[in-house]
């Protein structure tokens, strides 16, 4: 079945989801080997949007032996490195050309607003690929002056290193950001000389298997990128695949945990961007007119639904009451609606399950004590709507404010110095992001060094640049992605070492 869409829609995204969309393997679209397919749905209404081939295990192994091919026996091994570099451009150009068309895609798969997509989601994309197509004529190795203590002292060598490719990369991307986290890994994957092997999420496949599309149009070979859309059963197979030889994934911990148990087997590299529960710390000191709505966007920016959202915010006491009645009066004035609707601010949940899960902690938040400044409830009878919601009167043993919710809520505590903040900041599993609002730049460097995240945004927040390294300490994850460091998990060190 597919939605009745209205003329609001782009005739290319009408066209996309006229037809059932299929698997992207070997340089061709092909349907499950089970021939299932399964539905995907507009967040805003719960209305199919198309039906899409369900892979498993067995489309899932065609991928693989089709990557492994590309990488060992096809043009992608012996492609020269500005050829690499020239065709990662040119994805990057084709997404700012159809930047539109991919907007409301996700809108419409995802529920986030068009609007932000098209400034935010698509921008960035695009920059993802330009920027590590830059890298892909960057990669050296280095020569070294060795020693060789148990040589003859007339003896000479050459030795030096080589920076390699992996080989086939299986990568496996969340639905709150469907096209930037695809963007995330195979960019890099690709610029190292890697072939990939992608998994989008079940509830957001779409912007993945029209990027597919952009691969086809680039002109990249055959087999270089696989798409293959299905559940978790296809993602644990992949994980534990002994065709691949890394596995990239981001999402919650629990499954995190389960894609390292699986990769063991034959040890292939891991890479983890997993959950957060991030602190936002706001001193008496900070610029209130600016820290209020930046604090606002540290836990409403994407519906809540960002593994670094600042859901946990701290606020110097002298200022705690008059702080959080601005944050509470902000978020009650934002406009909730679907995502193609240009005046919508906050979006519907991604689905059913997301909603009833935001909603449980809603309640469990009150019945522990909480008192919602604003929210607390599920918004309208139709979508997957919540209410932003400001809870305060919150102890740190809640659960809404050591969990990760992913839903548009903030627990907000005081503190009283800054010694007593920084514990509280640090008193969690994870350790993804944080924010920092004081006009006092010796305190926001020194809370920089002591806050236990892998990004520290010091008077703004979701502050991320493709030229800066991002992941997580403690259970956020292993490994860095953006920046040079991603590259580190896409390839392998080679020593040669010659007797002159």
């Amino acid at each position: 079945m597919v939605m009745t869409l209205g003329a609001t829609i782009h005739p290319q995204v009408r066209e996309f989801l006229s037809r059932d969309r299929q698997l992207l393997i070997d340089g061709r679209w092909v349907d499950a080997v089970s021939g299932r397919r399964f539905p995907t749905c507009d967040p805003a209404s719960g209305e199919t949007l198309c039906e899409v081939a369900l892979g498993q295990a067995e489309d899932i192994d065609r991928a693989v032996v089709a990557a492994r091919r590309a990488f060992e026996d096809g043009p992608w091994s012996r492609m020269r490195s500005n050829q690499r570099e020239r065709l990662l451009w040119r994805v990057g150009d084709l997404l700012t050309e159809r930047t539109e068309q991919f907007a409301q895609l996700e809108a419409l798969d995802n529920g986030k607003s068009a609007a932000v997509a098209e400034a935010v989601d698509l921008v960035w994309a695009a920059d993802i690929f330009r920027y590590f197509a830059g890298w892909a004529t960057k990669i050296e190795g280095r020569t070294v002056n060795v020693s060789m203590p148990f040589a003859s002292s007339q003896a000479r060598f050459h030795a030096y290193t080589l920076r390699e490719p992996v080989g086939v990369c299986g990568q496996i991307v969340p639905w709150n950001f469907p096209l930037v986290m695809a963007a995330f890994k195979i960019a890099p994957a690709l610029a190292a000389g890697n072939t990939v092997v992608l998994k989008p999420a079940e509830q957001t496949p779409l912007t993945a298997l029209l990027l597919g599309e952009l691969f086809e149009e680039a002109g990249f070979p055959p087999g270089v990128v696989n798409i293959v859309p299905g559940f978790g059963d296809a993602g644990a197979h992949l994980a534990a695949h002994d065709g691949v030889d890394k596995i990239a994934f981001t999402g919650s911990n629990e499954v995190g945990k389960l894609i390292v148990g699986a990769a063991k087997g034959n040890l292939k590299k891991v890479s983890l961007e997993l959950g957060g529960k991030s602190p936002n710390v706001v001193f008496a000191d900070a610029d209130f007119e600016v820290a209020v709505p930046g604090s606002l966007n540290a836990w409403l920016f994407n519906h809540g639904q960002s593994c670094v959202a600042g859901t946990r915010l701290y606020v110097e006491r002298p200022i705690f009451d008059e702080f959080t009645r601005a944050v509470a009066e902000a978020a009650s004035g934002v406009k909730l609606g679907p995502g193609l609707d240009p005046s919508t601010q906050v979006g519907p949940l991604v689905s059913q399950e997301q909603l009833t899960r935001v909603v449980g902690y809603l309640d469990a938040g009150i019945s522990a004590g909480a008192r919602a400044l604003c929210g607390g409830r599920r918004w309208g009878t139709e979508g997957y709507f919540v209410e932003p919601t400001v809870f305060v009167d919150v102890e740190p043993d809640f659960s809404i404010v050591r969990e990760e919710i992913f839903g548009p809520v903030v627990a907000a505590q005081p503190f009283d110095d800054m010694a007593e903040v920084i514990q509280s900041a640090n008193d969690s599993e994870y350790g993804l992001a944080a924010g920092v609002w004081t006009r006092d730049i010796s305190r926001a460097h020194a809370m920089a060094r002591e806050l236990n995240a892998g990004s520290v945004w010091v008077n703004q927040y979701n502050a991320f640049d493709t030229a800066l390294p991002f992941g997580g300490y403690k259970q956020s994850g292993w490994g860095r992605e953006l920046g040079a460091e991603a590259l580190d998990s896409y390839l392998q060190t080679k020593a040669v070492n010659v007797a002159l």
